[in-house]
């Protein structure tokens, strides 16, 4: 029995036909409704493929070439670059593909965070995402799943576009920004003698920044930040950052001044920190 009839298309017919469909996409010209038809339609049979259907499994083989064509076509930055352009449904697709697609395991080896942290570049357009608000939310759950695995967020945490977050997190869309948060703080406590590595190396320019955050004209910034803190000066893998942080007098002034915020909710995690020294 061949793996694919007649009327399904194998993994490298539905990578090719998304492919061309996205590039006319791209062009916004008078094909669109019927290229936005067919890329819906490619999606569909990819998730198919990765997470089979109620009363079938996943077949292995045709996962292992759908990944295969992921990887050797490009299609995973395509995917993410012309996200904006898919519709609402079909962005909920490439999420699942793509969440899907990096749990796949080879024994103990991960091939899409090998694909990954080959290209980098592909956890940078998602970080970006979060500068396009039809889609940040979407890229954040990406970015989220990514950052489980030790190898992306040490890509993230240890490039230049981490300090993005600081504004990010200060974005005016409060979803767009909490959501931003929630992504720092998994970057910032998931991996933790990775985090406290990356906290030592980076002291000065990372504290530098956070201390901008703790004087945030948004509530929920400065609550979350402050929170947040807290957390990563009591954690024990922390220590010298700790150390650090509350033999700086200045440090203790900020504490002091936050200790006496006209909100409750923010002396408290204020006397959190302030109780450490």
């Amino acid at each position: 029995m061949p793996l694919f009839s007649k009327s399904h298309k194998n993994p490298a017919e539905i990578v090719k036909t998304l492919k061309d469909n996205l590039a006319i996409l791209e062009k916004q010209d008078k094909k669109t409704d019927k290229a936005s038809e067919e890329v819906s339609k490619s999606l569909q049979a990819m998730k198919e493929i990765l997470c089979g259907t109620n009363d079938k499994e996943p077949p292995t083989e045709a996962v292992a070439q759908l990944a295969q064509e992921l990887y050797s076509s490009g299609l995973l930055v395509t995917l993410i670059a012309d996200l904006q352009l898919i519709d609402f449904e079909g962005k909920k697709d490439v999420t699942q593909i793509f969440n899907n697609i990096l749990r796949r395991q080879i024994g103990t080896r991960s091939p899409t965070v090998e694909y990954i942290s080959a290209h980098p570049h592909i956890l940078f357009m998602l970080l970006k995402g979060y500068e396009a608000p039809q889609i940040a939310l979407r890229c954040g759950i990406m970015l989220r799943e990514y950052i489980r695995h030790e190898p992306l967020a040490k890509i993230i945490l240890f490039s230049n576009q981490f300090r993005d977050f600081f504004k990010y997190v200060e974005l005016s869309t409060f979803d767009i920004a909490s959501d931003a948060f929630a992504t720092f703080k998994d970057l910032l406590t998931r991996h933790k003698v990775l985090v406290a590595d990356f906290l030592e190396q980076n002291y000065d320019t990372i504290f530098e920044d956070y201390e901008k955050l703790l004087q945030s004209e948004n509530y929920v910034t400065k609550r979350q930040s402050l929170k947040l803190l807290g957390e990563l000066i009591l954690d024990r893998h922390n220590f010298a950052i700790m150390t650090k942080y509350i033999s700086k007098p200045e440090n203790l002034k900020l504490m002091m001044n936050l200790l006496q915020d006209k909100s409750p909710n923010i002396q408290f995690e204020a006397f959190h920190v302030f109780k450490v020294k």
